[in-house]
Parts: structure tokens; sequence; C-alpha cells
């Protein structure tokens, strides 16, 4: 049988069931109550299976859309992007007893001591009305014997095309987690044979969850620069699940002092 909007031949019987349906509806206050009875029937029976089409329809075209670049950024900022993972699904989704230096996608790293992994890193679906990234990322750590739990974001060469001293960067994201514990953000600048890095606690308690990098407190050699990437440091982490919801970045001028 030919689907509904798929072909001419589905979109003329789609056409042909919309015109009978009209009339029927047209013609009610008239018609015999023997052919009524069987109209309302069919019609129950298609308001039924209409409403489960609209009920799907409408939750799965209010997600976000994959590939989406859509969030809040500073009117002034001359670079934004969000990470590939947060955009697109990825062809391996997830990771189990990660392994140190383990990879998903092309931008996430993640980097640990732990002699034995209870860790997996997962990429999952947002569904939130509030969601503005199409999807997440969540790492869950069970026993954790090692010293230090990092995920490192590479940004792309752009971020680091014509970098000044006067610009900040910021990053925004959304983070839910089952307990309290604290995420360091470093940011990690190369230029030439040096690495300026810039560490700021995230403020998981506030509504808005954003940190700025003021570079005018580096050494940066503007000349050279020629890298950036971002540790996500979490503190502590055993015996929890943090899901990242979204993460972006912006670079713009800072105002003049």
């Amino acid at each position: 049988m030919a689907r509904i909007g798929k072909g001419w031949m589905g979109r003329a019987l789609a056409a042909a069931s919309l015109r009978r349906w009209t009339a029927a509806a047209r013609d009610a206050g008239s018609t015999d109550l023997r052919v009524l009875r069987r109209q309302r029937a069919a019609a129950r029976k298609l308001k039924a299976r209409l409403d489960t089409l609209l009920f799907i329809a409408d939750s799965r075209l209010s997600l976000p859309l994959p590939g989406t670049q859509a969030f809040p950024r500073p009117q002034d900022a001359d670079w934004a992007w969000r990470p590939e993972l947060w955009r697109g699904p990825l062809p391996e989704r997830g990771l189990s007893s990660v392994p140190d230096k383990a990879t998903l996608g092309t931008d996430a790293t993640l980097f640990h001591d732990c002699t034995r992994s209870e860790i997996t890193l997962r990429q999952t679906r947002n569904l939130r009305a509030a969601d503005l990234a199409a999807y997440g990322l969540r790492l869950d750590v069970f026993s954790f014997d090692g010293s230090y739990l990092s995920l490192v974001i590479d940004l792309p060469p752009e971020a680091a095309q014509g970098l000044k001293r006067t610009h900040l960067i910021r990053i925004d994201t959304v983070v839910e987690m089952e307990q309290p514990l604290e995420i360091l953000a470093r940011l990690n600048i190369r230029h030439g044979p040096n690495t300026e890095q810039i560490v700021r606690e995230l403020p998981l308690h506030d509504q808005e969850i954003r940190v700025e990098f003021d570079l005018a407190y580096t050494r940066l050699n503007e000349k050279r620069a020629d890298r950036m990437w971002l540790d996500l440091i979490f503190e502590r982490p055993q015996m929890n699940k943090v899901t990242l919801r979204d993460l972006t970045f912006a670079r713009r001028p800072r105002a003049d002092l």
C-alpha cells in the first residue's frame, strides 16, 4: 500500500480520502442513519490513529534538530561553536570500562589513571523542551581508584586564529548530577613551545552555568597561538552519574579597561 505523502500515488490517495471525509462531514446532517452509524464507527477508528500520529509527530518534531548550532552567544562574538558530540549522532554512541585516552567522536577524549576502569561514557538524545542541543553526554562512574578524571574537548583551529590577549573565551554548559561534585574547567592555549592554562570552577549551583576566561592575565604570544583545548576535571566522581546536556564556546573582544 502506498504510504501517505510518499510518491504521487500516496499523495493522490490521501487527497481522495480527505475529500471523502470532507463530504461526509458536510452531509452528516442529512445522511441516512444506518450509513451515518457506519461512518461514525470508521471515523472513531481513524481518529484514534490520527491522535497517535499527532502525539508522536509533535514529540519528535519538538526535539532539537541534529546539527543545530543555535545557542545564546554574545552579540560581539567573533567565533562560536558547539562540539560535534552535542550536535549530531556519533557512529559509536558509547564506551564501557573506558580505558585511559579513549575518544568519543572527533572532539572528546577521556583521561584517567584508574587501575580498573568502572567508567562508562555514552552519547544520549536530549528530550527535554528546554534543551537546545540535540544530544548530550552521560558519564557514569562506579568504583574509582584513580587520582584524576578529565574530559578533554579539542577546539577547532578557528578558535586560535587571530587570538588576542584582549579576548574573552566563554563556555556555557548544562549539567545534571546524581550526587554533588566539583567540576573544574581548564582552558589550555598552545603558543609555540609554551602552553597557557587558566582554571575556573563551574558554578554548578547557578541557574546559568557559565565561565569566562580572560586572556589579558596570560603571557600569550599572539603570533604563535595555534591550538586550544578544554579540560573538564571531575573531583571525587565515584558512584555518580553526570550528564552534560550541552556545551558551547564563544570568543569575544574584552571591553577596554
